[in-house]
């Protein structure tokens, strides 16, 4: 029986695709775990932008947190036009208002059936899934992810049975459009979970953990690819620069 060559989503970050065996898996998803300063917001734009300039692949990101012109003030200190690549088609950007009340299932659909990107961004999944769970707890029409929970699982809701519902479904949701997405979360402090809500992190085919420590007058980063379905990967510890052009592995 021959065996099924598995496509690949490079992300043209120097040292990370060797060690992805050729770069993500097409259609995984993947959380980027890391605490504040590590360069989540960093790796995901890169990822974007390598994507339209080297693979000619489009790309959407949706930001929970950084409006439209701080991702591209972000950005800018590496170089990359964000509005040139958006007007040449190959990246969309997104602000989605976590306090607004359109439904984030509904815009993400529009969102990609208009745009039809081959990957795509969620920055933050923290917050989304956050303010999902609030929405969804206190207006009855906030979110309907949790309205459709109850009745498939009609058991006291906590805050975790809500949690790995929206997840499961969210998940699902992503997954039904082949795109190869990056999910950013928050990573705790005492790292006893690879995601702040303690669930994603089994649910998402990929995680990468990125890690900052003071040392001295030094900051010393480091990443490691923790999971990756479909696909054999070099786990080990690297070390990682955030340079002028972006994330690169030493």
């Amino acid at each position: 029986m021959a065996i099924e060559e598995v496509l690949r989503t490079k992300t043209g970050i120097q040292g990370l695709d060797k060690a992805l065996n050729g770069g993500f898996p097409q259609g995984n998803t993947v959380l980027i775990s890391g605490g504040a300063g590590t360069g989540k917001s960093t790796f995901c734009l890169q990822y974007l932008v390598n994507g339209a300039t080297l693979f000619g692949e489009k790309g959407l990101y949706i930001s929970t947190e950084q409006t439209k012109p701080e991702l591209a003030k972000q950005a800018a200190g590496f170089n990359w036009r964000l509005a040139d690549l958006e007007q040449r088609g190959l990246i969309k950007v997104v602000y989605f208002d976590i306090t607004g009340p359109d439904g984030f299932p509904d815009k993400l659909n529009v969102l990609i059936d208009e745009f039809k990107p081959k990957r795509l961004i969620i920055d933050s999944l923290t917050t989304l899934t956050d303010s999902l769970i609030v929405s969804g707890i206190g207006e009855d029409k906030a979110f309907s992810m949790v309205q459709i929970a109850e009745t498939v699982n009609p058991i006291p809701r906590t805050e975790q049975i809500v949690t790995k519902n929206i997840l499961y479904r969210l998940f699902k949701e992503i997954k039904k459009f082949g795109v190869t997405a990056l999910l950013t979360t928050e990573l705790p402090e005492d790292e006893k979970t690879l995601s702040a809500d303690g669930v994603s992190e089994f649910i998402a085919d990929g995680v990468i953990v990125l890690r900052a420590l003071s040392l001295g007058d030094t900051l010393n980063r480091t990443t490691s690819v923790r999971k990756m379905r479909y696909t054999p990967m070099d786990g080990g510890i690297k070390s990682y620069d955030i340079t002028k052009d972006g994330i690169v592995l030493t």
